[in-house]
Parts: C-alpha cells; sequence; structure tokens
C-alpha cells in the first residue's frame, strides 16, 4: 500500500564542519555504516523499497554509496572484506533509487515538495536521517506503516523532550486516542518554552498522504524564512486528521555531535556487548 520513502539529504551539515565540507553528513559512519543507510534499511523494513532522495550539491557519495562499486568488488572478491559489503548489496537489490535536487535550501517543507516529482500521487514516508531511530520490537516506520492502514491519513512521529529543549523541535498538541496515540489539534515550530502547547515533539520520521503537496505549495514562508511542514500538517489536520504516535523505540539525535557519539556509543555496545 505504501512504497515510496523520501529522503531530503540536501542540507549542508553544519554542526560537523569541518568533518561536512567534503562530505554529506548523511555519509558519516555509526561504527562501519553511514547514517542514510540506517535509514534506507529502516525504510525496507517496513515495505517501502521505492525510495526518493532530495539532494543538493556536494551530496553524489549518497548515490555513489547506493550503487556498484566494481573495482572495489573486484579488489576484494574471494576475501573476507566481501561479506562486509553483503548489507548495502541487498538494499542494491531489494530498492530503487531515485534522485532530484534542492537547488536552494528553503526548509523541510520545500525540500518535501521538491520530491513531489518521485512521489506523484502515492502516500509515502519520509526519514531523516539526522535521527538514528531503533524499535523495540519492529522498526519505527515499520510501526507507523501499521497504523496508516487503520487510519488512511499523514501520522508523525513523536516522543517526549524536556520543556526547555521545544525550542528545537516542532510541537503538537492534541486529543489523546489511547496512550501513544494523538489527533492533532495544534502544532507549532519550534516554541519558546513558554508558548509551547506540549512538550510532545515531531521527530524525523513521517508517513503522509499526498494532498500534503498541494498544500504545502499553498502555504506561506513561516518561521525563519522556510517552508514548515509543520505549517502545512496544522491546516491538514484541520482540514481533516493527522495522527501523532508516540513511537515504540530509541531515538538519536544524530545531528548534534553529543548524539552522534551517543549512537555510537549504543551501537558499540550492541555489537559487540560491551562499552568503548
Amino acid at each position: 500500500m505504501i512504497k515510496k520513502c523520501l529522503f531530503p539529504v540536501a542540507g549542508y551539515g553544519t554542526r560537523f564542519l569541518p568533518a561536512t565540507k567534503a562530505m554529506p553528513k548523511e555519509i558519516l559512519p555509526i561504527l562501519d555504516k553511514p547514517l542514510v543507510q540506517y535509514g534506507v534499511e529502516e525504510a525496507v523494513e517496513a515495505g517501502l523499497t521505492d525510495i526518493g532522495f532530495v539532494t543538493g550539491r556536494g551530496k553524489r557519495a549518497i548515490e555513489d554509496h547506493f550503487d556498484v562499486s566494481f573495482e572495489l568488488e573486484h579488489q576484494i572478491a574471494g576475501t573476507g572484506k566481501e561479506r562486509m559489503l553483503d548489507g548495502i548489496r541487498d538494499l542494491i537489490e531489494q530498492c530503487t533509487f531515485s534522485y532530484t535536487r534542492q537547488i536552494e535550501m528553503h526548509g523541510l517543507g520545500d525540500a518535501i515538495l521538491k520530491g513531489r516529482t518521485l512521489i506523484g500521487d502515492n502516500p509515502f514516508g519520509v526519514v531523516l536521517a539526522d535521527d538514528l531511530c531503533f524499535g523495540h520490537t519492529t522498526g519505527v516506520l515499520a510501526q507507523m506503516v501499521n497504523l496508516f492502514r487503520q487510519f488512511r491519513c499523514s501520522i508523525v512521529a513523536i516522543e517526549e523532550v524536556p520543556a526547555e529543549d521545544t525550542s528545537a523541535y516542532g510541537v503538537i498538541a492534541g486529543d489523546a486516542i489511547s496512550d501513544r496515540l494523538f489527533r492533532v489539534t495544534d502544532m507549532v515550530e519550534k516554541p519558546a518554552p513558554e508558548d509551547a502547547p506540549s512538550n510532545l515533539a515531531i521527530i524525523g520520521r513521517y508517513i503522509l498522504t499526498p494532498d500534503i503537496f498541494d498544500i504545502l505549495d499553498a502555504t506561506p514562508v513561516g518561521k525563519n524564512g522556510e517552508l514548515q511542514i509543520t505549517d502545512a500538517l496544522l491546516r491538514q489536520a484541520r482540514e481533516g486528521c493527522v495522527i501523532a504516535y508516540k513511537f515504540d523505540g530509541r531515538r538519536f539525535d544524530c545531528g548534534s555531535i553529543a548524539g552522534f557519539v551517543e549512537a555510537t556509543n549504543y551501537c558499540y555496545k550492541m555489537k559487540y556487548g560491551e562499552s568503548p
């Protein structure tokens, strides 16, 4: 029912300079795997194998990563290192990859709108690779796809954050459907703590219905002079329905150095069973 997933990857990654001066932040590795590969694996687990990237200048390494490197494969053929490519080979075989460019950075809403040509008139997932998520039983995106089958509307993943951190997120208010589900009634982009409608913050996982494109197209620029996906989702919520889902799992903010290090330590412990 949902096969498409959009990855907005055009950002500059300025918080990781100078590492990201010539390398996309999405290629930064957590252990031996780039951030963006974790995101694509999560999408594939959810059944989303038609992968679209909204890229920008200096992002060619992402395209190369999801392609066959004949020279490399020739060099390591028949050695023990060959098995290290099993995971990425599986993704290349299972997925189709498409690319379009966001020429100027005008916010997440603009990036998603630029992906319209890759999505068409289909519901789709959105993954922000900066947010590395691990579900306790199934992946976060798979949990959301299951919810979409029930509600057939846009769904955003949320988690509770400290009140003093709301200015870094889109924040929702909503009517509780269950302990984990809320029907969105309000949504504010990066509010000051005293203005936040709750401490339920949107993280980088979305399921969106295709009417979001027309809404984005008609949405004026918002906070920081950018086209905000929260503004479009709020209109969608008021005219129809948007569900916020407090996901079952753990999320790391790998857009920050502290979160990146925390994720690396967590993955090391999960892989090797010990602290680094």
